[in-house]
């Protein structure tokens, strides 16, 4: 049986899974590295460690005593680090939402300009380095000593990426040259194989984590809206055209004719592993649906739908009834009333939540989004989804697969969570509150 490995480079880990040939884990790896805010409205990453030398260990701990096919790296977009000839990081890593991107409000990354603006940065910074890249070219030239991305990838850093190549014209007006740009490698194929070996794993050129979590979840028809639980909270609903709604993104489905509306939010991973550790360790289970605090989850600005790297969190309502299990629930009905948020905005009247990413393995979680969207929650049964979205990409690499969207072959629910109807009440009355405590999009 052919095996292939995915690795997802994500905000707080390296993520890797071996994975056979009908998409069951033969084994994982998961090594923690962190996000770092030097100074308000940053977000970066240690080049070195996250998407360098963790790669490396994911890799040697996934594959360990297995045959490997083949391998490709998936990662959030955009970011871009600074790097010397040998691919090892000598600067940060920007990533997403860093205000040093200077990004045009509401775009989307291939729209905002963002990674041109990590580019100008730091190219003033570092002058003289041997490269700028992005996360998935510095894991592969770990892997196999191409520093390389996708298409896909690429398209991220429009205009800089002109659909052909990298505009010579463009890069020099913020201080850069082509050549310290990574090569583009065309869709699936291959670009080297691990360590340079002749019998070694074939690498490919990567993805957007994003992208790998569509393929391999099965939120493909009209009425599925796919939650992607991770550091960041991603809501896109499925819909059968391509329509553009102020304060969403609008981009194409991996499925034939449809197009995804939503976009993402600082709600996720990020602000429930910070709000949690405001609390107790075992803060306890609220049991009144109609006693709980209301969160605005904006520790670090937020993105879709309200565009405002401003914004700062705030707990609402707080009474002498709540203690620690009611703030604690209050955590995760905020990330509930973000998707639904999103969804009344896309203007859609959604069948189910499919949710994947770490954040699907807390049923609090779950069964807040189930009471607060007012629909059920299919949660995927295999909670890594990009990294396995990747590894479905790598099989293509080498011919097991004919396209990434066959994916959806892989797609499999573990267990579906009902909206429960006590709590799904009393959750409507706090997400009006929510609404008028967020009030309208953009800066306040």
């Amino acid at each position: 049986m052919p095996i292939t490995v995915g690795i997802d480079i994500g905000t707080t880990s390296v993520k890797a899974v071996a994975v056979g040939d009908d998409g069951e884990v033969l084994a994982r790896a998961r090594v923690t590295h962190g996000a770092q805010s030097p100074f308000p409205g940053t977000l970066q990453h240690d080049v070195d460690k996250a998407w360098r030398r963790n790669v490396r260990r994911a890799w040697r701990e996934v594959s360990r005593d297995l045959s490997v096919a083949a391998v490709q790296v998936s990662a959030m977009v955009p970011s871009l680090g600074v790097v010397d000839e040998r691919g090892h990081g000598i600067g940060p890593g920007l990533l997403y939402g860093d205000i040093r991107g200077e990004a045009e409000l509401g775009k989307s990354p291939a729209e905002s300009g963002e990674l041109l603006g990590f580019l100008r940065w730091l190219a003033a910074e570092f002058p003289q380095a041997g490269g700028y890249w992005p996360a998935q070219a510095v894991a592969n030239k770990a892997l196999c000593g191409v520093g390389a991305i996708d298409t896909t990838t690429a398209m991220t850093a429009v205009p800089l990426f002109d659909f052909v190549g990298w505009d010579p014209t463009l890069a020099a007006e913020v201080g850069a040259r082509p050549e310290q740009l990574p090569a583009i490698s065309p869709g699936p194929a291959a670009i080297g194989t691990i360590d340079g070996k002749k019998d070694g794993a074939v690498v490919g050129g990567g993805t957007i984590d994003a992208l790998g979590e569509q393929w391999v979840t099965g939120a493909d028809n009209d009425g599925d809206v796919l939650v992607i639980c991770g550091a960041t909270l991603i809501t896109w609903a499925v819909i059968p055209e391509w329509r553009e709604v102020p304060g969403l993104w609008t981009v194409p489905h991996t499925a034939p004719g449809k197009s995804l509306l939503g976009g993402p939010s600082i709600a996720g991973g990020a602000f429930v592993d910070w709000a949690r550790s405001l609390l107790p360790r075992n803060p306890g289970i609220a049991t009144d649906p109609g006693n709980v605090p209301v969160w605005t989850p904006y520790p670090k600005g937020e993105r879709t739908p309200l565009h405002d790297p401003t914004r700062r969190a705030g707990l609402h309502d707080l009474g002498l009834t709540h203690g620690p299990a009611e703030v604690h629930r209050s955590i995760y009905e905020a990330t509930g009333f973000v998707v639904r948020h999103h969804l009344d905005l896309a203007g859609v009247t959604p069948d189910r939540l499919v949710a994947t990413g770490g954040g699907s393995k807390s049923d609090l979680w779950m069964q807040c989004l189930a009471d607060c969207a007012g629909i059920p929650v299919d949660v995927v049964a295999i909670s890594e989804g990009a990294a396995r979205g990747a590894a479905f990409l790598a099989r293509v690499t080498v011919g097991l697969e004919e396209k990434p969207e066959d994916g959806a072959r892989w797609a499999k629910i573990g267990r579906r969570v009902e909206p429960d109807p006590a709590w799904r009440e009393a959750a409507g009355a706090r997400y009006e509150r929510f609404r008028e405590l967020t009030g309208p999009p953009g800066p306040r």
